[in-house]
């Protein structure tokens, strides 16, 4: 068995930095991810970051994927990967399995940082080969340099419902249109003006309905739908596309904290099923941490704040009160409120309010 102060389970932008902070802060840290290289979203990031300095500003994604990544190793972090825990036991340890071979961590204190998956939509044929998230497709091409398609439909408009299909227009990939069934779009402006300028169309207050195709997508349908959503006769359209992209939003991963006893509690704002926890990020179990996207779906700049506030708190409760510590959970605090000003985040505030004391 492997024993370490903290191990934290995921290796994305909130994992990383919770990593990071309990490493310079002095503890062993032991890092496990599924992923070949470490980096999480990030590593298929290619847009560059906005807001402050602090938040990476003007960087790409894959590059700080690559700047955290070599803090970690530079400061000697234990990583496993690629690696898959595979349950939570009763003795509070946790199974890897990396490649053939089982074995258990035991850690004094575990942050979970183990994201989110995308959500996906039940439509006629929506199992015909060429329906993906639009998550998986930014993977195929921005880690694998495979564009799966040459003709897309997106379906949402949040922020990877617009950054995907203009990144596929930069690979040479035409885009037949964005469906969001809302009557605005749901993405950040910066995002969605790129849309605008490229010629994409919009097709607001829309749903898809149909996907067609003998052996593959060829085409699908989509309608307008009234103030309840439900589709509209005669509005019918039928768009030709050779793949559909799956963008309607992500649920928090949090199966293993289900196994760990946490309490769990269902908030839409934060994303559905989420492991209750405070400001501290310390869940119903006080050995257990969380953040980032299983704490919450909002932006890398905010899952990586998250991370410094997990990794800090977790090494106070191993160490006691901290100045250092401390120091890097009221920085991380004020940024983040700074940002949940802003009127998108708004929903995360009310989200958070709502937990159960428990």
């Amino acid at each position: 068995m492997i024993q370490t102060d903290i191990c934290v389970i995921g290796g994305g932008p909130a994992g990383l930095q919770a990593a990071i902070v309990a490493r310079e802060l002095g503890a062993r840290v032991l890092i496990i991810d599924d992923n070949p290289v470490l980096g999480g979203q990030l590593i298929k990031q290619t847009h560059k970051f906005f807001g402050s300095k602090k938040h990476y500003c003007g960087i790409r994604g894959i590059d700080i994927a690559r700047i955290l990544s070599h803090k970690v190793e530079e400061m000697a972090v234990e990583t496993i990967n690629p690696a898959t825990v595979i349950g939570y036991y009763d003795d509070d340890s946790i199974g890897v399995l990396k490649h053939d071979s089982l074995f258990n961590v035991k850690a004094k204190r575990y942050i979970f940082a183990t994201g989110a998956t995308e959500n996906m939509l039940t439509f006629e044929n929506s199992d015909l080969p060429g329906v993906y998230g639009a998550g998986a497709v930014q993977t195929l091409m921005n880690v694998y340099g495979v564009i799966p398609g040459k003709k897309a439909l997106v379906i949402g408009s949040g922020n990877i419902g617009l950054i995907v299909p203009y990144q596929l227009l930069q690979a040479g990939v035409e885009v037949a249109g964005i469906v969001e069934i809302l009557d605005r779009v749901g993405g950040y402006y910066v995002h969605a003006a790129k849309i605008k300028r490229a010629g994409v169309p919009v097709y607001l207050s829309h749903t898809i309905i149909e996907a067609q195709g003998k052996e593959t997508v060829e085409s699908a349908f989509i309608t307008r739908v009234d103030e309840n959503f439900k589709p509209i006769k005669g509005t019918e359209k039928r768009i030709e596309c050779d793949m559909i992209l799956i963008a309607i939003g992500l649920s928090p991963l949090c199966d293993l904290l289900y196994q760990a006893g946490c309490q769990i509690q269902y908030i839409p704002e934060l994303g559905g099923n989420v492991p209750v926890h405070n400001e501290d990020m310390m869940t119903s179990r006080p050995h257990i941490f969380v953040c980032g996207d299983l704490a919450s779906i909002e932006e890398a700049s905010t899952a990586m704040l998250e991370g410094r506030i997990a990794g800090a708190s977790a090494f106070q409760t191993i160490s006691g009160e901290n100045s250092n510590a401390q120091a890097v959970i009221k920085d991380a605090k004020s940024e983040l409120s700074i940002i949940r000003k802003s009127p998108f985040e708004q929903r995360i505030i009310s989200g958070k309010k709502k937990f159960k004391k428990g």
